[in-house]
C-alpha cells in the first residue's frame, strides 16, 4: 500500500504547516522553509521495500536544514538517497557543498547535520534506509555522503539504473519479493563505497556487477521453482556456469547457498504470518522450492537454531516480520510518521 501526502486540497495558508509535518514524517525531524510566497501543490508518494522506504518528491522551491537539536529529537540512524529527476539542488554536509542536477544521486546522513535547497519546482527519488541495513562501516558511509554521483557512467549508473527501475515498479511488486530486490539495491550501495574507498573493484568490473544484478533478479523471480539450478540460471542469461559460479565468489557464497538462504527467508516470513497457523510447514517448504519437508527442517534449524514448528508455534497470532504501510492521517502515526497498527503501538 503507499502512503500519500497532497497539498492541493489543503487551504494556502495551511499548506507551508501541512508540508512541513509530511516532510518530517516521511523522513526525519527536519526543518522544512519554502522559497515561494504561495507555495504550489506539492506531492510525496512513499512505498515500502522491506528495510527501504521509496518516496517519489514533487515540490516547489524550499529549504530543509537538519540541525544538532533536530538530530536528538529522533533518526540519526536513518540514510536517504536522493535521484534528482527534474530541477537543481544544493547540498551541504561534512563541510562538502555539492551542486545536483537531473540524473545525479547524492546520499546524506541523518547522524550529522546537513542543509539542502531546492531553488527551483523540482522531483526526486527518495530511498530511505537505516544505517544497519547496509554492511558498511563509518568512515566508508562518510566517503558516501555529500558527494554528487554522476549516472553516466562506473559504479554510480549501475547503482542509479537499478535504483530507477525498482522505484519504477515498486506499487506492483509482490512484497516478499520486493524485499529480496531492496537488499540487492543495498548490495549495490556497499559496492559504490567500496569503490569510493579504494578506487575500482578489480575483482569485480562493472560488466560483472550488472549481470550479478539480472542474476538475482531472475532468482527472485523464480525462487519458488524447484527446478530452478546453476544451469538454468546460466543458459537464461547465455553464460557458462563456470562464470555464474565465478559471479557468486564476488559474495563469498555459492550459487546455491544463495538460493537456499531467499528461500528460507521467505519460509521465515510466510511462517511468521497470523495466516500461517493454517498453514502446514511443508506447503510453505513447498512454496519456496523445496521438495522434501524433512531437508527443509533440517536446513532451517541448522540456519536460525529452531524448527520451522517451532519457529511457526512462537509467531503464533504475531504481527510477522515486515511492518504495513498504510495511508496516514495525524491520529495514524507516532511522532515521525510511523504507521501505528491496531493498539496504538509504533510498527517496527
Amino acid at each position: 500500500m503507499s502512503v500519500i501526502f497532497d497539498t492541493a486540497a489543503v487551504a494556502l495558508p495551511d499548506r507551508a504547516a501541512y508540508w512541513r509535518e509530511a516532510v518530517c514524517r516521511t523522513f526525519v525531524p527536519l526543518d522544512v522553509a519554502l522559497l515561494e510566497r504561495s507555495p504550489a501543490p506539492a506531492t510525496i508518494t512513499s512505498h515500502r521495500l522491506g528495510a527501504v522506504q521509496v518516496s517519489l518528491v514533487q515540490a516547489g522551491p524550499q529549504r530543509i536544514v537538519r540541525s544538532e537539536n533536530l538530530i536528538a529529537r529522533g533518526g540519526k540512524d536513518r540514510l536517504t538517497l536522493a535521484l534528482q529527476r527534474r530541477g537543481t539542488a544544493r547540498l551541504v554536509q561534512d563541510g562538502r557543498r555539492v551542486d545536483l542536477r537531473p540524473g545525479t544521486f547524492a546520499i546524506t546522513d541523518a547522524g550529522r547535520p546537513f542543509a539542502k535547497e531546492q531553488g527551483e519546482a523540482f522531483a526526486l527519488t527518495a530511498f530511505h534506509w537505516p544505517r544497519s541495513a547496509v554492511g558498511v562501516c563509518d568512515e566508508d558511509l562518510r566517503l558516501l555522503t555529500a558527494r554528487a554521483f554522476d549516472t553516466r557512467g562506473g559504479t554510480a549508473a549501475l547503482v542509479a539504473a537499478y535504483l530507477e527501475r525498482l522505484s519504477g515498479t515498486v506499487g506492483s511488486l509482490d512484497p516478499r519479493i520486493a524485499g529480496r530486490l531492496a537488499t540487492t539495491a543495498l548490495d549495490l550501495l556497499a559496492v559504490l563505497a567500496q569503490e569510493q574507498r579504494g578506487g575500482s573493484v578489480p575483482t569485480a568490473p562493472e560488466a560483472a556487477l550488472a549481470t550479478l544484478v539480472r542474476v538475482k533478479d531472475y532468482i527472485l523471480c523464480h525462487l519458488g521453482e524447484p527446478g530452478l539450478s546453476p544451469e538454468r540460471i546460466a543458459a537464461a542469461h547465455y553464460v557458462s556456469v563456470r562464470y555464474l559460479h565465478k559471479l557468486f565468489r564476488f559474495e563469498g557464497v555459492t550459487v546455491s547457498r544463495w538460493i537456499q538462504a531467499q528461500r528460507l527467508d521467505m519460509c521465515r516470513r510466510d511462517l511468521a504470518c497470523p495466516a500461517a497457523e493454517r498453514t502446514t510447514v511443508a506447503a510453505v517448504a513447498g512454496r519456496w522450492g523445496f521438495v522434501s519437508a524433512s531437508h527443509f527442517s533440517r536446513v532451517f534449524r541448522a540456519a536460525y537454531g529452531i524448527s520451522p514448528r517451532e519457529w511457526q508455534a512462537s509467531r503464533n497470532g504475531g504481527s510477522g516480520p515486515d511492518p504495513v504501510v498504510v495511508h496516514l492521517s495525524s491520529r495514524d502515526c507516532g511522532p515521525w510518521g510511523e504507521a501505528r497498527p491496531p493498539g496504538g503501538d509504533v510498527a517496527a
